[in-house]
């Protein structure tokens, strides 16, 4: 049985990456492993938006939206009705996904940017709602929640789930379900004729996709402890989007990546801008309330130009440049490839 070389990269970089995350609490201090917690969070979140944007095709600036609704459905269960958080999860989730299929449903006749257009209204409606209804979401003041994790309890509790809802994803788009979303991004028509129900599969890729984005805000609003409708603004959702094209689309693996962007970049972007504008004599404030923004989306420009496939690109071209000098230097080559001989000297 020949295993097939597309599947073991992925699958190889996907199993030293979870290596990584098992043994990152071994030197990790409290405070980063509160902050990775925040990474497995906006993983989760991107997972869901990979699935929507670089599988089914379909563009969203809504998520943050989404997320909101999974952190408030967590809030407002533990804190009103004693539920414990943890067993909120997977309500958040359900929620969330029945809003986004529900949504999926208008969004049909909808495509690039004005899809995109549609979706950037989610989460104003949303925050806007979260104000309004004080008395259930505790308006623009916020929600704490009954129990405050300490980094360690925080990292424990949202990689093991972000580990289950990266496979489930994998299970899904390995799938019919998945294969029906690859062929809706390359052609609609080309999905109807092979039989493929494009209202049912778009407004699912918008439920799957709703749902981690729901499961995401719950881990997040049980991290932080707290929960305010501005946290989610549709800055977050930008953040998700640029994070899965700086990851690569079409990439599960590479999602790792762009959560690492979403929570370290706009952290240490005034280090960042610093650190450039240092060398070439400029006197930008890194201090300065636009600075993030500048520094990632000068990030996202760079990446697009040097890796328009994104980081997860960018290490598949390392791998098969690896591959070829090895196999140069050994005389062999892939599995029904001749390599010429090395010539004597």
């Amino acid at each position: 049985m020949t295993l097939n070389r597309g599947f073991l990269v992925p699958a190889g970089l996907a199993l030293a990456g979870a290596l990584v995350i098992v043994l990152l609490p071994f030197w990790l201090e409290d405070t980063n492993e509160y902050r990775f917690a925040f990474v497995a969070a906006f993983f989760i979140a991107a997972l869901g938006l990979q699935i929507l944007t670089g599988y089914a095709g379909q563009i969203s600036l809504g998520h943050s939206g989404f997320m909101l609704i999974g952190a408030y459905v967590t809030t407002i269960l533990s804190v009103d009705h004693g539920w414990n958080d943890l067993a909120t999860i997977p309500l958040a989730g359900l929620v969330s996904a029945v809003a986004g299929f529900l949504f999926g449903f208008p969004a049909l006749r909808l495509r690039g940017v004005y899809l995109a257009l549609a979706t950037f209204a989610i989460p104003i409606a949303l925050i806007a709602l979260a104000k309004k209804y004080e008395g259930l979401t505790g308006g623009g003041g916020g929600k704490s929640l009954t129990r405050v994790l300490t980094g360690h309890e925080a990292y424990m509790t949202t990689w093991p789930i972000a580990g289950v809802m990266f496979v489930l994803a994998w299970l899904i788009l390995r799938g019919r379900l998945g294969r029906a979303f690859r062929t809706i991004r390359e052609s609609e028509i080309a999905a109807v004729s092979v039989g493929v129900n494009l209202t049912l599969t778009k407004t699912l890729a918008f439920g799957i996709s709703a749902g981690f984005a729901g499961i995401g805000g719950s881990l997040y609003a049980i991290t932080i402890g707290f929960v305010n409708p501005d946290t989610f603004l549709i800055a977050l959702s930008i953040l998700l989007l640029v994070g899965v094209i700086v990851g690569g689309l079409g990439s599960l693996v590479g999602v790792i990546f762009g959560a690492l962007f979403i929570e370290y970049v706009p952290l240490y972007a005034p280090e960042i801008l610093d650190w450039v504008q240092r060398p070439v004599g400029l006197n930008l404030d890194p201090k300065a309330a636009g600075a993030p923004a500048v520094v990632y989306g000068s990030i996202l420009l760079l990446v697009l130009y040097v890796a328009p496939n994104g980081v997860a690109g960018l290490l598949r071209s390392a791998i098969r440049i690896l591959r070829r000098r090895l196999y140069t230097s050994t005389g062999t080559g892939p599995p029904g490839q001749v390599v010429p001989k090395r010539r004597e000297a």
